[in-house]
């Protein structure tokens, strides 16, 4: 936990290697916050990862110090893979990383919820509900990240002009829930930010 990193960076620092690198998943610690409670010239890479990492889905936004080697940061990344996507982002981005990926998965478990209440309350048993929607959101998820099309384009090509899709896209607008999602988004980049 992030208020247990300074007595574990001060214990370890002693036994660390020339080449050792120091990969932490602690929440809101910067590298400086980190750098400051190690030996100097010690490898640190500051990692944003996700729960979908469990199911091998993740994603991890990863940032290495200044005393980071590319080779170092290679074999992190190597690791990470082992359970998602990895990317390399500046530092001052992971309170974004945060709110899209991080918070992320909390988003859609949210809307996957509302999909199979309102399948229960148009009639359909739940154990239905839950399978077409959990399903719709795997498939989705797929089209995103095969078909090399926007969401917008995916998007249209499932609403037919005054058909089903479009009336119930114009409800969500209607109910501004783009804009929600901004905004929860930049509750959690602004919760992130507080806790550096």
């Amino acid at each position: 936990k992030p208020y247990q990193l300074d007595d574990i960076l001060t214990e370890i620092g002693e036994h660390l290697t020339k080449d050792a690198v120091v990969v932490s998943l602690a929440v809101g610690r910067t590298l400086e916050s980190m750098e400051a409670k190690l030996p100097d010239g010690v490898a640190v890479v500051r990692v944003m990862p996700n729960t979908p990492s469990m199911v091998g889905k993740g994603m991890h936004a990863v940032t290495p110090n200044e005393a980071c080697t590319d080779e170092q940061l290679a074999r992190t990344k190597s690791l990470l893979a082992a359970s998602g996507d990895v990317v390399t982002v500046a530092e001052k981005d992971h309170d974004a990383v945060t709110a899209v990926s991080g918070s992320g998965p909390a988003y859609l478990f949210y809307i996957a919820d509302a999909m199979i209440e309102a399948g229960v309350l148009l009639g359909l048993q739940r154990d239905v509900a839950h399978r077409l929607a959990v399903q719709t959101i795997v498939g989705a998820g797929a089209m995103l990240a095969e078909s090399g099309d926007s969401p917008v384009q995916l998007r249209e090509k499932v609403s037919s002009p005054g058909g089903t899709t479009i009336m119930a896209l114009a409800e969500l607008d209607r109910r501004a829930v783009r804009a929600a999602m901004v905004a929860a988004m930049q509750a959690s980049h602004d919760r992130s930010a507080s806790m550096n």
